[in-house]
């Protein structure tokens, strides 16, 4: 390796210093001071000195944004303080009450509160920490108390610094939000199409679906934006930040773009109007906002108020209203759902609303059609409800002309069974069961689904590639797949078809719940699964309860049951139950208190590292099964430190502090022996 001689790596230092200065005037400042091939110039340059020098080459470097090799899949990691979600208020009144509410909490009544006020993005949030003034980790939001390592596609984002400035903190987490522009969506969306591949649907799930990319590569070829609105593990009184607005201007001194459009407002009328300022300035901002959040402003303030559930008291989301438009109601088409129920659903004529162009919409069931008098062919008024599900509200009867009536077809679509409406419910229902193609291909999709067995990479297509080869009839099926098997599928390569039987193989270690689920027995959701497997803590006992058994679980009636007792009275279904047992699927044993008491009652848990014998849900669950109460963060009233694989600084503040330490194998026997 060649020495590098004194200019050269002054020369290395003098371009990063260009190249990071003029990363922070064009995104944070809006104010470019090197034109585009100044900037290319000096970037070739760097790449071509960092070639001759890889001893230079740092993590930190402009040229390390392009993204480095594919990470097979993304670490967990614990926040350091809790990523909460906001209250909302959806309208005028709701609003006024949370200032009323400011006011008493602050003892301040009638004297109007000073809140920071700024949009609300419409985008993934992301917690970047800090150290030594170098970016060392990228959380995602996650559940709240947890997100994934995304570290090495956020750096491949031009607006997060990568370094700080020396007057910057040499340690501190900024919070905000990853976006992509409305003008970078379009032009992604241009090249999505042009390549025969999927248009996304808006530019959050845009956003979302790239950040999240195992190859950042794939990221750095997205543009993607960020803004930055909250600090954490900082000394507020050192830097004498008292406010939220000085906050922000805390956050723009350190390099990093915040709003433009945020201000500070007074009481009621205040939220009011930058409510509908902002409302007024939506279409042209660039971005999308799905409304305005708002903040007591000063930090003292909300130290006061705290935190009620998984939110602040001091702080609210004020939405937008959903957006309507009108267009014309095409045709009216079915799908077949995974229970065999068919669904109507309507195509439209492409409009946008709310930012996202709209073709289809559900339109719930044949009541639904008859209640809204909806014909094919009708001008219809359509709504994205929440900014989120396209929904066709109604047609304008008085624009109605050359329509026709909607007819429930009489033979499945698909597979040209017969079509059978249950006296009890309002859904028209394919009774060919597995039989037909789309009820297996959904009930396939459903079994690998993240909540149930997350079976990562298995998707839609795929599975009807492994039906269409005769490959794969029934779940079970997915633990009978071979390499060769799947490598000779379309498009499939040898990593993909490695990657894929990986996934299937470590799915088998799973949670009772997750299979239960995963069955996809009728009106059995994820939370019924979960209270079925705390009550029958075998799938013996879950597959031969009777009605009156099952009918005792808590928020199990008659019709839940049914769907549970015809389930597993059907022997194919047994059989593919006893196939994924013999198979290899297989979960730890669900644990049932004693009747009579909570062994752990009284008692305060913390849970740290990587566990091997539960997921971080499970065993929040267990503990709180038995008694116990589970926190965020470790302190002297803490009873037990839970610690797996990998712990961090909750053991060794556990161990300064005298908190007693277990392993997953002594939180079982403290709980057997109690």
């Amino acid at each position: 390796m060649s020495q590098v001689p004194p200019e050269q790596k002054k020369r290395i230092a003098q371009i990063r210093g260009q190249l990071a200065q003029a990363n922070v005037d064009y995104h944070a400042k809006d104010n470019p001071t090197l034109l585009d091939s100044e900037y290319d110039r000096l970037f070739r340059e760097l790449e071509a000195l960092e070639r001759q020098y890889p001893q230079l080459k740092t993590s930190d470097s402009p040229t390390q944004r392009v993204g480095e090799d594919p990470i097979e899949a993304f670490e967990s990691i614990e926040h350091s303080v809790p990523m909460l979600s906001l209250s909302n208020a959806a309208n005028e009144v709701e609003a006024a009450q949370f200032d009323r509410r400011m006011q008493e909490a602050l003892g301040r009544e009638g004297v109007a509160a000073e809140y920071f006020a700024e949009p609300k993005y419409d985008g993934l949030a992301i917690s970047l920490i800090y150290k030594d003034r170098a970016l060392s980790h990228a959380i995602t939001r996650g559940d709240g108390m947890q997100g994934e390592n995304v570290t090495h596609n956020v750096r491949t984002i031009g607006d997060i610094p990568l370094s700080l400035p020396e007057s910057a903190p040499s340690a501190m987490e900024v919070r905000g939000e990853v976006i992509m522009l409305v003008k970078d969506f379009d032009a992604l969306n241009e090249r999505q199409i042009r390549s025969g591949q999927k248009p996304f649907a808006n530019p959050r799930n845009a956003a979302a679906g790239s950040l999240r990319q195992l190859d950042p590569k794939v990221t750095a070829s997205r543009k993607l934006s960020f803004f930055a609105y909250g600090l954490e593990q900082l000394d507020f009184a050192a830097h004498k930040i008292q406010t939220q607005s000085q906050v922000k201007a805390f956050l723009g001194h350190s390099g990093f773009p915040v709003s433009k459009h945020s201000s500070v407002v007074s009481g009621a009328s205040g939220i009011q109007a930058f409510f509908d300022s902002m409302q007024k300035k939506r279409s042209s901002l660039g971005f999308e906002i799905d409304g305005v959040v708002y903040k007591l402003n000063r930090l003292s303030d909300q130290k006061v108020l705290g935190f009620v559930s998984r939110a602040p008291r001091w702080a609210v989301a004020y939405k937008f209203p959903p957006q309507e438009e009108v267009t014309r109601l095409i045709d009216i088409e079915v799908q077949v759902g995974r229970t065999g129920a068919i669904t109507p659903v309507a195509r439209l004529e492409p409009v946008k609303v709310g930012g996202v162009m709209v073709t289809n919409a559900t339109l719930h069931n044949v009541e639904e059609i008859q209640r809204k008098q909806l014909q094919i062919g009708d001008i219809v008024v359509v709504r994205r409800a929440g900014d989120v599900i396209p929904e066709v509200l109604r047609p304008l009867l008085d624009r109605r002309a050359d329509t026709t009536p909607f007819l429930m077809p009489a033979v499945c679509p698909v597979c040209e069974g017969p079509v059978s409406r249950d006296d009890e419910e309002s859904a028209y229902r394919c009774t060919s069961g597995v039989r037909c193609r789309a009820q297996r291909l959904q009930s396939i999709w459903h079994f690998a689904s993240r909540k149930a067995m997350n079976i990562d990479g298995l998707g839609e297509r795929l599975i009807d590639q492994l039906i269409e080869a005769d490959l794969v009839t029934t779940f079970s099926d997915l633990y009978r797949l071979t390499l060769e098997d799947v490598a000779k599928l379309d498009r499939m390569g040898d990593k993909s078809a490695t990657n894929l039987i990986d996934a299937i193989e470590g799915s088998k270690e799973t949670a009772f719940h997750r299979l239960v689920y995963g069955l996809g027995i009728r009106n059995v959701g994820e939370t019924t699964a979960k209270d079925l497997t705390k009550k029958f803590v075998t799938i013996e006992a879950l597959m031969d309860a009777s009605i009156d058994a099952l009918i005792s679980v808590r928020d199990v009636g008659p019709t839940v049951a049914r769907s549970v007792r015809d389930y597993f009275d059907d022997i194919t279904n047994r059989q593919t139950v006893s196939d994924l047992i013999q198979l290899g699927v297989k979960w730890p044993d669900v644990l049932s208190p004693p009747e009579s008491e909570k062994t752990l009652e009284g008692k305060t848990f913390v849970v740290t590292g990587t566990l091997s014998k539960f997921t971080r849900d499970e065993i929040k669950e267990t503990i709180e099964r038995f008694g116990g109460k589970v926190v965020g963060s470790v302190s002297s009233r803490v009873s037990y430190l839970v610690c797996g694989d990998n712990a961090g600084s909750k053991l060794q503040k556990a161990n300064e502090l005298g908190v007693s330490v277990l392993s997953e194998e002594l939180l079982l026997d403290l709980i057997s022996e109690s």
